[in-house]
């Protein structure tokens, strides 16, 4: 354990957001401590190796969304390598009246697929001239049925929110959920001529480092939280800390908490959540009760993870990321990743590891079947979906999520008010993870080394 007691900073919990804020802050000579309830460092994302089969219990990839992402990869060096999934990866699957279909890529694709009728597919050619929208809290569905109509919204929208918020487009405010998305017809008055325009427009190198490729880590995710942890230093990240409560001080803020039997108490300038907002209330108990309200109303989708692994697959042939379900389908499932398709050394050759998914916020109830049920019902939906004449694999494991993803609806607005607000009441605190700035890999990597700038600026200048 860190024998320092008056760190730089203090980061509350350890997952991916708290570590490579810690990472960067080291880097640039602060002293820090990172306090986790956990056991190990890592948060959700936790890696599993069995029977010839890696997978993992939380996120299984993540997007090169921002350049910080890769940058972290790059300075990690050989702490952890980066893996990008191979080409397969870009063939998305939609299911639709009893098959799949490939997500279209391009304008010959996009006129032949059955996926969208033949009236919108018409529409699409208008979409540049439609006036842009004006209602800041308009839902991803309005803006869908609005500018494309009403079967990309049932068979690209639909599913594409169900594989990354496994939520509702009736309910996600697109200018929180998908802001690039809202940003590009607002900026450029439509999606397709918004595309055409920034295809053409000059990218500095560091931005070309956004590539959008799917990617994870050699060996799995837990390459990337464990090398951070090892860059960081185990005597600066506390395990099993329990009753964690931070209250402000003189010299910033007072952190005390528990672990292995005894108490302590530490002090520092900054303190960083990461922590989930149900969290917050213990946390920080001295934040007024509002504060609490506006930022704890966030709504999180329930979601089951199950984990199928076969050494010999004798089904269709898994050429493509995955396969996503239309909620107008009336599947029982989610989705299904091809996860052995497109990361290596993920299943045994000739086999195949699958990760399927359920519940989110149109079924939260399936999400909490029993075991038994919950296995018939995968069992059901795998052997009809990817031909699989015996669907029983070597490897079953279920990961269940009860507050899986935050749902970035209306409250986003209060939620972020009432943060900005005890930020600048409180000078040195920073609420930060998942609550805000996105909910992806990279999301979190960005965030994480803003907030660390932010911390040694402000510290700088007040040398």
């Amino acid at each position: 354990m860190n024998k320092n007691n008056n760190p730089d900073v203090i980061i509350a919990g350890a997952g991916l957001t708290g570590l490579t804020a810690a990472w960067h802050l080291g880097k640039m000579g602060l002293e820090v401590v990172v306090l986790e309830k956990n056991n190990r460092p890592g948060g959700v994302i936790q890696t599993f190796r069995e029977d010839g089969f890696v997978f993992e219990a939380g996120p299984n990839t993540g997007v090169l969304s921002h350049p910080e992402a890769a940058e972290l990869f790059e300075e990690l060096g050989d702490l952890c390598k980066l893996e990008i999934a191979n080409p397969d990866a870009k063939r998305r699957l939609i299911w639709k009246s009893g098959e799949w279909q490939a997500l279209p890529a391009g304008l010959i694709s996009a006129i032949k697929t059955p996926l969208f009728t033949p009236g919108d597919k018409l529409r699409i050619f208008s979409e540049p001239f439609r006036p842009k929208g004006t209602d800041p809290f308009e839902t991803l569905e309005r803006l869908v049925l609005r500018r494309l109509g009403r079967s990309y919204l049932d068979y690209a929208v639909d599913p594409f929110i169900s594989g990354i918020y496994a939520g509702d487009p009736s309910k996600l405010v697109t200018r929180y959920a998908l802001p690039k998305l809202y940003a590009l017809e607002q900026n450029y008055g439509s999606f397709i001529g918004g595309a055409l325009r920034k295809k053409f427009e000059s990218v500095d190198e560091r931005m070309k480092k956004a590539t959008k490729d799917v990617f994870s880590a050699e060996g799995g995710l837990s390459s990337l939280t464990d090398g951070l942890a090892a860059g960081i230093g185990a005597g600066r990240i506390v395990l099993n800390a329990e009753n964690t409560i931070v209250n402000p001080h003189k010299e910033g803020f007072r952190v005390n908490y528990r672990t292995g039997g005894h108490s302590f108490e530490i002090t520092a300038p900054y303190v960083v959540s990461t922590v989930d907002s149900q969290i917050l209330p213990g946390l920080l108990p001295f934040l007024r009760e509002q504060d609490h309200s506006d930022i704890t109303q966030l709504e999180y989708a329930a979601v089951t993870q199950v984990i199928m692994g076969y050494k010999n697959w004798k089904g269709m042939e898994l050429n493509a990321f995955g396969g996503l379900v239309p909620s107008k389908e009336q599947r029982d499932i989610l989705g299904v990743l091809f996860t052995s398709s497109f990361l290596n050394n993920r299943a045994p050759e000739d086999g195949a590891l699958l990760s399927v998914f359920l519940g989110g916020c149109k079924r939260p109830g399936l999400a909490d079947l029993e075991e038994d049920k919950l296995k018939a019902l995968v069992y059901k939906e795998i052997q009809e979906m990817l031909r699989v004449k015996d669907p029983e694999p070597d490897i079953f494991r279920i990961f269940r999520y009860k507050r899986a993803i935050p749902q970035y609806g209306r409250s986003s607005e209060k939620r972020l008010k009432a943060i900005s607000n005890i930020e600048n009441k409180y000078s040195g605190l920073v609420l930060a993870g998942a609550i805000r700035d996105g909910i992806g890999m990279a999301d979190r990597i960005r965030q994480a080394k803003n907030i660390a700038e932010v911390i040694a600026k402000d510290k700088a200048a007040k040398i």
